[in-house]
């Protein structure tokens, strides 16, 4: 699977665990090492802007997505090699899909939650057959992944659910994933 095009989402909140920016930060040196685009939610705060701070550390390429009233709420950063500035979350989500080859998923909360369903289910209706990574850092979506699979065991999907989603712990993980 070749990927150009990394879409990301992830918490603008750094977590309780470390660990959680830790990998944000090496998923970002390994994207740039790799010529991969990261494309996100635009924040330049919690693990988001880790994220986006490792990519533009090593010299790789970042574009942001952003509706206007959250400039200052997540932080809008400013250093990005592109900043798309939209007029609300709908349009932000579509264009974090369109640009993509294959998305990621780090530690969040609601917003990242609400993304991650939405690019599932666009799966399950065959909207878009975009690959979904998860990384499960520390056991973080370990509930998750169960209810996955109890919402399946119990019929409630089209397809398999991880059909759609490969579950990796660490950042080395994605890229032999991805290779």
């Amino acid at each position: 699977m070749a990927i150009s095009f990394l879409t990301v989402f992830c918490g603008s909140k750094s977590g309780s665990n470390p660990l959680f920016c830790k990998h944000a930060i090496q998923t970002g040196h390994l994207l740039a090492e790799n010529n991969i685009t990261l494309i996100y939610g635009g924040g330049n705060k919690g693990i988001m802007g880790a994220l986006a701070n490792g990519v533009l550390e090593k010299g790789g390429k970042v574009i942001g997505i952003m509706p206007g009233f959250l400039a200052v709420a997540e932080n809008r950063h400013n250093g990005l090699t592109e900043m798309i500035e939209v007029s609300d979350m709908h349009i932000r989500k579509r264009m974090l899909y369109e640009k993509c080859d294959a998305a990621l998923i780090l530690p969040g909360g609601f917003g990242t939650m609400d993304e991650l369903f939405e690019m599932l289910t666009w799966n399950q209706l065959n909207i878009h057959n975009k690959k979904i990574f998860i990384m499960n850092t520390s056991g973080f979506y370990d509930n998750l992944i169960l209810f996955l699979k109890t919402v399946e065991k119990n019929g409630f999907l089209i397809s398999k659910v991880m059909d759609s989603i490969t579950i990796i712990t660490s950042p080395e993980e994605l890229l032999t994933s991805i290779a």
